[in-house]
């Protein structure tokens, strides 16, 4: 009779294989990060291919054809957007110094108001302000040292996914095999089931980064905020992130009119204007475009943000939630992982049916 595990090795082993995991995602995100960028803009992009060798067009044609459309449009798009970031690079100490005035001036207000010294205050301010400046100092460095790490990347990007495109059936067989000809079904319906999810989410948070950088850039030019179409847009990126970039979006604004202007109240127009954007956002587009797509629930969703920002940064926030998705798929059509998939999922039961379900 074979002997069962104890409870207590199970778990130790898990939690060693969980930490040995993140430790080699975090060692090689180097090579894991663009890997799996290109992994997904390939599935993205591979029923386009697929049309196009439909219609008797060489599948390298194919390939090549299409990632030289989408690398055009996206260097149209720098190229229209690098004129007005690069102006708001050079303009931003200027505007962290008029933003500090723009504080200055209610010292007085909240010296009065709360009962506190205005040189406390003003010591704080001044602390606050060189320290905002050394760090935005030692960040100039080593951005500018990595730039040739990020053109690399990007070069390397466009390569991977040409690869993958091309090499699908021979990775595809590869995992099929791997797990052998008697989980072939279960195989093909978790491939199939992931392909969907991938395709449709990053479809429908490409529309939804549409309409809610149209609506950013309106509203801020309707208030006549500078450097509304590049606040506008990296708004919209920041808002893919589920739940802070909301906020970090709707921060970024507010800094730069109450560094411009010289009423408070504009800041507070930006405010209602963008709690109005995230309603729609969070009631009409999310729900219609991306909810219905990845049913991961919210704290799973802040869990896994925080761990890819902690693991991979920026990039890791945007790739944690489809990467999630994927693995819940894997888990729900997998009988011994069906209990993560349930953690992962946003199906909660009643009240009623829970203390059914205990007595």
């Amino acid at each position: 009779m074979q002997k069962q595990i104890p409870f207590y090795i199970k778990v130790t082993a898990i939690l060693l294989g969980l930490i040995a995991l993140l430790a080699i995602m975090y060692i090689g995100q180097g090579i894991i990060v663009p890997l799996i960028g290109s992994l997904l803009i390939a599935i993205l992009l591979n029923p386009i291919v697929n049309l196009l060798v439909k219609i008797k067009i060489n599948r390298v044609i194919s390939i090549a054809i299409l990632l030289t459309f989408v690398t055009a449009i996206f260097i149209l798009l720098l190229l229209l957007l690098t004129n007005q970031f690069s102006s708001f690079i050079n303009s931003l100490p200027i505007l962290i110094d008029k933003f500090y005035q723009t504080l200055n001036k209610s010292v007085l207000s909240v010296s009065s108001r709360f009962n506190i010294s205005t040189a406390t205050i003003n010591s704080f301010i001044d602390d606050s302000k060189v320290d905002l400046i050394t760090t935005t100092k030692s960040l100039i460095g080593p951005t500018i040292s990595s730039i040739g790490g990020v053109i690399f990347t990007f070069l390397l990007i466009p390569v991977y996914v040409f690869l993958i495109l091309y090499y699908k059936k021979l990775l595809l067989d590869f995992i099929k095999n791997v797990f052998g000809k008697g989980n072939k079904t279960e195989v093909n319906k978790i491939l199939n089931s992931t392909k969907q999810i991938v395709q449709r989410y990053l479809v429908a948070l490409i529309f939804e980064a549409i309409i809610i950088a149209i609506l950013n850039v309106s509203a801020l030019l309707i208030l006549d905020v500078q450097y509304a179409i590049i606040v506008g847009i990296i708004g919209a990126l920041l808002n893919v992130i589920p739940y802070i970039g909301g906020i970090v979006s709707t921060a970024i604004p507010m800094a730069i009119v109450l560094a411009t202007k010289d009423s408070f109240n504009y800041a507070l127009y930006v405010l209602i204007a963008f709690i109005i954007i995230q309603f729609i956002d969070n009631n009409l587009v999310l729900p219609k475009l991306v909810a219905s797509r990845v049913r991961v629930n919210a704290l799973i969703s802040v869990i896994v943000v925080i761990i890819g920002g902690e693991i991979w940064g920026v990039t890791g926030m945007f790739l944690s939630i489809p990467l999630t998705a994927i693995c819940k798929t894997i888990f729900d059509n997998v009988n011994t992982l069906k209990p993560l998939g349930i953690l992962l999922g946003d199906i909660v039961e009643t009240d009623s049916n829970i203390i059914k379900d205990i007595e």
